[in-house]
């Protein structure tokens, strides 16, 4: 029951009709039984800073941050910790103190993900598809948990040299095109691939990036971020050539969870997060 007791945490968006974040973490609140409401914020742009403002004033935990503010979000914040300042992004609100602190759980989220899968990290040479948005917070995750080289295979060699540069101090970041012949030799030593880019997600089911398998470390495990579908056509092929494959639904639950615990102190409850998402997913499904 919501009370004038009851914690209040949310979800800046615009829409945020898509949104599982608030099916999984009130599954998780109720879980846990605590007295938290999680609540979608539908917030067009021009009227970001007065919902940051709000959060504030309402006395809210924090708020999750989604399309389109996740980098326009960070004007209006009081603090940015480093993990959303190195990947250029902020998913997560806490406020602490009257102050609105930005930081951005994905690659946390990510690198739970692999553990989980038992594909731990360390040591490793990862190759990543993509140098977006999702790539920085791939990169980050995985630079803070042991693993120094990395390769990213881009289109746009210019965007990806900036990209490397950004992580320069921090690890050794090569970039190559596609094409490239430097491309297929990290191909062919790497232990981790990973898919940032969109390509493959719903509706698009028939499109993937231009991975020849011939190329890729047997062994190596293949991590596509899109989880509509949750089998997309690039982990599909990956494992009918023999890869571990892993898709991006436990990166979603994994990034949510540290989101809770950063509002709370208290991990959540991950099986009730996990079947919240199934439920709703298999819903979507039968109505789409």
């Amino acid at each position: 029951m919501i009370t004038g007791k009851t914690n209040c945490v949310g979800i800046l968006g615009y829409p945020v009709g898509h949104s599982l974040s608030p099916v999984m973490h009130n599954a998780a609140f109720e879980k846990n039984q605590m007295d938290y409401v999680y609540i979608p914020l539908p917030t067009p742009s021009t009227e970001l800073s007065v919902a940051v403002s709000a959060l504030k004033a309402w006395n809210f935990r924090g708020a999750n941050v989604t399309i389109p503010h996740k980098v326009a979000v960070m004007e209006y914040l009081d603090e940015i910790a480093e993990d959303a300042r190195m990947i250029g992004a902020v998913n997560t609100i806490t406020i602490r103190d009257g102050r609105a602190i930005g930081s951005n759980t994905d690659g946390i989220g990510f690198i739970a993900s692999l553990r989980k899968a038992g594909a731990a990290p360390e040591g490793g040479k990862a190759v990543l598809l993509g140098a977006g948005g999702a790539a920085r917070a791939v990169v980050w995750g995985l630079l803070q948990n042991g693993i120094e080289n990395i390769t990213i295979l881009v289109r746009n060699i210019e965007k990806g040299s900036a990209f490397a540069e950004r992580f320069a101090s921090h690890g050794d970041i090569k970039v190559y095109a596609f094409d490239d012949a430097e491309a297929k030799k990290a191909l062919r030593t790497c232990t981790l691939l990973v898919n940032t880019t969109p390509l493959g997600m719903a509706p698009k089911l028939d499109a993937m990036p231009n991975v020849d398998w011939a190329d890729v470390a047997e062994g190596a495990v293949v991590y596509d971020l899109i989880y509509t579908p949750l089998m997309t056509r690039f982990l599909r092929e990956a494992q009918e050539h023999g890869h571990q494959v892993i898709n991006g639904k436990d990166m979603l639950i994994e990034q949510g969870a540290e989101s809770f615990f950063r509002w709370t102190g208290i991990e959540p409850h991950r099986p009730s997060m996990e079947e919240a998402f199934d439920s709703f997913w298999e819903s979507r499904q039968k109505n789409d």
